[in-house]
């Protein structure tokens, strides 16, 4: 047993060193099928890296706004909510845990002798609970803040940065439209491009918001959800609940206050939640009528939708690469199949001193496997270059560790099978023949 183990690894390390001499027998024709290995690879690692980092942006995108978050919002200024709207529709859907009016303006700023357009965000004191976004200075407004209209500021983090130049900030003041503001608190980083630029805004209370832009009614309302189902029921609930009031579902619950003050004896504590015929999808409910009024977006659909979009271009972007690495393995094949015939006689003398069809069929196979080994990891190198090149011109873009994988398994293995075929075809011919061509 020991015998015919060493005498099998002597036959292997003899056609491996054989393969490996066939390569350097040729180094250009070597190089350039390797090149269209390392192409295939490259472009497949690249690609992917690009899509992945897309992927991951606009999903991260949407994780910054918060978890179990919806928002209502009304795509017509004629259907914008009264202030105090919000509060009833947290009476009205208990699976909401915190919600908040949201109003949104431009400002005149002033801090020392510097001016600027002040973007602001005006907001309750629910609004870190919301969107999952702590303060790392000072202290976020207050119930009494926002019930007096207080002229208090949170800043962004970046305007935070750039006012004091890393000091906290907490504490002075500064004036929006002529008004003195004083700064309560900082608001953590969130990243670029993250959470709507929440971090280069002013949160102020959605009071003095309304204020500040001389309006009445607010554009959006914000609801936290405690967990993914409830934020699917609460979608369905305040659906129904706006359609009954802009007269679409005449039949839609709606929590009335009685004239004791409180609830209507014919409205039960718990909202009804049977699904309603030809309902839009709980991710994204619109109310319609004649045009889009009112929206209802639930983010966690939009991020499984989003991720879902996304992973399609990826792999599109895969599959059209791919094809390069298809390319990479007829090279293979061509080139092997070169070499069987350059080297009929070399075949035939190895077949006269004893080789057998598996030490040819070895030998080739080998080859091939050299060749596209080696195409693998130059381009899986080349790839992580030309990742990181396109993040340098602003790409998003993400090293998948999966594409790598497939990518150089796929080169590996179009290689092997590649090469089959070659190697049959050199081990098939006999010896008296290989020796008279």
């Amino acid at each position: 047993m020991l015998r015919w183990i060493r005498s099998g690894w002597i036959r292997f390390w003899f056609s491996a060193q054989m393969a490996w001499h066939g390569i350097l027998a040729n180094p250009l024709r070597s190089a350039l099928t390797i090149l269209g290995v390392t192409i295939g690879v490259a472009a497949v690692v690249s690609l992917m890296g690009i899509g992945e980092g897309a992927r991951q942006a606009v999903v991260n995108q949407f994780k910054s706004l918060g978890a179990n978050v919806i928002v209502v919002k009304a795509t017509d200024p004629e259907a914008e909510f009264a202030a105090d709207y919000a509060d009833q529709i947290a009476e009205m859907v208990p699976q909401l845990q915190q919600v908040t009016p949201v109003v949104y303006g431009e400002a005149t700023v002033r801090w020392r002798r510097e001016r600027g357009l002040a973007q602001l965000l005006g907001v309750n004191s629910d609004f870190p609970e919301i969107r999952d976004h702590p303060v790392i200075s000072g202290h976020f407004l207050s119930a009494l803040h926002i019930e007096q209209r207080s002229q208090v500021v949170v800043l962004g983090y970046n305007i935070a940065v750039g006012l004091m130049g890393g000091r906290s900030p907490v504490g002075q003041t500064l004036t929006l439209d002529g008004r003195t503001f004083r700064i309560i608190g900082v608001l953590a980083p969130k990243g670029p491009n993250q959470a709507e630029g929440i971090d280069d805004k002013f949160v102020i209370p959605y009071t003095t918001a309304l204020q500040l832009t001389k309006k009445k009614t607010v554009p959006e309302i914000w609801g936290k959800a405690a967990s993914a189902v409830d934020a699917e029921l609460a979608t369905v609930q305040l659906g129904r609940i706006i359609s009954r009031e802009l007269g679409l579902d005449p039949k839609a619950p709606v929590r009335t206050p009685g004239e004791d003050g409180g609830e209507s004896p014919a409205m039960p504590d718990m909202p009804i939640v049977e699904p309603v015929p030809e309902q839009p999808e709980t991710g994204n409910t619109g109310i319609k009528k004649g045009r889009d009024l009112v929206t209802i977006t639930n983010l966690n659909q939009l991020v499984q939708e989003a991720d879902k979009a996304n992973r399609v271009m990826t792999l599109l972007l895969g599959g059209i690469a791919a094809v390069s690495l298809l390319v990479g393995g007829l090279g293979i094949m061509n080139i092997m199949l070169v070499a069987v015939t350059e080297r009929t006689k070399e075949i035939g003398v190895r077949r006269a001193l004893g080789a057998k069809q598996t030490d040819l069929i070895t030998q080739f196979m080998l080859e091939a496997f050299y060749l596209s080994a080696i195409g693998a990891i130059a381009g899986v190198a080349a790839g992580i270059w030309g990742t990181s090149l396109f993040a340098q011109y602003g790409f998003e873009t993400a090293i998948s560790i999966q594409a790598i994988q497939i990518a150089a398994g796929v080169a590996l293995a179009t290689g092997l099978l590649f090469g089959i075929y070659p190697a049959i075809s050199a081990s098939s011919v006999p010896p008296v023949e290989a020796l008279r061509r």
